[in-house]
């Protein structure tokens, strides 16, 4: 019996180069990382394609970080129109006006400090653990934060490219 990929990941294998290259951007606006998953199609199986992914993340330069990241909206802020960015930060959907504000305050802040949003994988987080984990967060230094938004944006694409995946099924 042979194996077949999920209809997401064929259309996905199958796509042309630009279309898929649209695609990966819609997952990570970096395109350095677009350009790692491209080279390695056809995708067997949805493992295949995260280890691919993961190993991009990884090999991701400061400025393709800075890319990545600038395709993100601040966290309580999702971009207006982008089911994506709303269904990611549902956590902070019915946060209190004042969880609201403390959010905007400290987003500014870290961004003051680190030069870009606040990236952390949202899905299913709650606006308490998030403005927790920006609390602490904010007192990194610039190299610490760099990793943990490398690990959080590895999660994000993870979770993006396996919504992608089983589109169709």
């Amino acid at each position: 019996m042979t194996h077949r990929p999920p209809p997401g990941l064929a259309r996905f294998n199958v796509s042309s180069d630009r279309a898929a290259l649209a695609t990966l951007r819609e997952v990570c606006a970096s395109s350095a990382w677009g350009r790692r998953l491209l080279a390695h199609r056809p995708y067997a199986t949805l493992d295949a394609l995260l280890a691919a992914a993961d190993t991009a993340v990884a090999a991701l330069t400061a400025d393709d970080l800075a890319e990545a990241m600038a395709g993100h909206p601040p966290i309580g802020r999702p971009a207006p129109g982008d089911p994506v960015s709303s269904r990611e930060q549902r956590g902070m959907a019915g946060a209190s006006d004042a969880l609201k504000a403390e959010m905007l305050e400290l987003n500014l802040a870290y961004q003051e400090t680190f030069g870009h949003v606040f990236l952390i994988c949202a899905t299913g987080a709650t606006g308490e653990r998030m403005r927790d984990a920006l609390r602490t967060r904010i007192g990194h230094t610039p190299a610490e934060e760099r990793e943990i938004v490398r690990t959080e944006l590895g999660k994000i694409n993870r979770i993006r490219l396996t919504r992608l995946v089983h589109e169709g099924d």
